[in-house]
């Protein structure tokens, strides 16, 4: 994520924002923001990238900063149609701003949310959106020397991460390298361009499958490949890489990295599921599991919510957060797969089979949280909710 100033570089500075960004410090530039809190932001600015591209500038009713690390993401819930729909999208802005939190957003042709961001959301509007969350941060994979690969809006996490390191005057080695359809469509062109300029260890690439109106184009045409890696990045093999964008692109990189010897332990992809999430009602429950096929029984327990004094029971087949919503309890929830983090919730009494897929953290089940959408009951169980 990390970059020098010309004109810094000192040694101690350094390492004391290296230890910031080891022990998770990014998280304190203001009251922690639960993922599964939601709070009504308000719309302050909308900045066109390209011509289907849009950020959102955004701060809180109160005027209070935000935390969250770079790379990380939130849920916005919006209605739409009488229906709440919920999705989410990575911060673009830094940490380091903390008065202010960016999203940036692609219109996609019959995107529900995309669309409606894109037509609605004006200076002045409100939002509703859940805390931060996601593990796709640089803090969790310290490093000096690290590649950069994204495509389309794939760009918006290694962005966050990017700003965030200039604005520390971190003192690391990274290479950028971005793929568009044209010129017309890299987002956060001019920026990178000033960064790089500015900036004497980062440095920005961009490929294109074609020059579209840009006849004076001078960056590689095509689609990255190992041949080009080797060409723009020969010491990539020494880098840890952070990837994100549409699944097909980070299957291939994958593909090329592994071809081209690089140790898959240094790869980092941002997972989250986004066609999963486009789902029509903005979730998709893990799946019910079948019955104990030794005895054919089913297990029932009861679920007691601490909050509301509300109460149903479940079998040990299908998730928590399937039986909350079939017994009308609203729960805070987007991905439905153990990706993103907004179902988060403290379990009080009673124990789960939790299988997740990095929408939590190690502390964070240490201290009791398990997210619903991917836990089980294995006993009668009360939920801080």
């Amino acid at each position: 994520m990390m970059l020098s100033d010309r004109n810094s570089g000192s040694t101690s500075v350094n390492a004391f924002a290296d230890r910031l960004a080891d022990a998770g410090i990014w998280e304190r530039a203001g009251a922690r923001w639960s993922s599964a809190e939601k709070k009504t932001l308000i719309c302050c600015r909308v900045v066109d990238e390209t011509h289907d591209v849009k950020t959102f500038t955004l701060s809180a009713e109160e005027g209070l900063p935000f935390s969250f690390e770079p790379g990380q993401f939130v849920t916005i819930s919006v209605e739409i149609g009488g229906q709440a729909v919920t999705r989410c999208y990575t911060i673009s802005s830094p940490p380091t701003r903390p008065y202010t939190l960016s999203i940036t957003v692609k219109r996609v042709p019959a995107g529900v949310v995309s669309n409606w961001l894109h037509d609605t959301l004006h200076p002045g509007s409100s939002l509703q959106v859940y805390g931060p969350s996601g593990v796709f941060t640089p803090s969790s994979h310290p490093t000096r020397k690290s590649l950069y690969l994204s495509a389309g809006s794939g760009i918006t996490p290694l962005m966050s991460m990017t700003r965030a390191g200039y604005d520390l005057g971190l003192n690391r080695d990274v290479v950028f390298l971005h793929s568009a359809r044209t010129p017309e469509d890299i987002i956060f062109r001019t920026e990178l361009s000033q960064l790089s300029a500015s900036a004497n260890l980062l440095k920005v690439l961009h490929v294109c499958e074609g020059t579209g109106f840009e006849d004076n184009w001078k960056g590689p045409v095509g689609r990255l490949s190992l041949e080009l890696l080797e060409r723009q990045v020969p010491d990539f093999r020494e880098r840890e890489v952070f990837t994100c964008g549409p699944a097909g692109y980070m299957k291939s990189v994958r593909n090329i990295l592994v071809e081209g010897g690089h140790d898959p332990d240094r790869y980092h992809q941002e997972s989250f599921d986004i066609a999963a999430a486009s789902a029509d009602d903005g979730v998709t429950a893990a799946p019910a599991l079948p019955c104990d096929v030794t005895t054919g029984v089913r297990h029932s327990f009861g679920v007691r919510l601490a909050r509301s004094g509300r109460t149903f029971t479940m079998d040990d087949t299908e998730t928590i957060l399937a039986a909350a919503r079939k017994a009308g309890v609203p729960v805070p929830s987007s991905c439905g797969q153990g990706l993103c983090g907004t179902c988060k919730t403290s379990v009080l009494e009673g124990d789960v089979d939790m299988q997740h897929n990095g929408g939590i953290r190690q502390r964070e089940i240490d201290k009791g949280l398990r997210l619903l959408c991917c836990s089980r009951a294995k006993s009668d169980l009360v939920l801080d909710l």
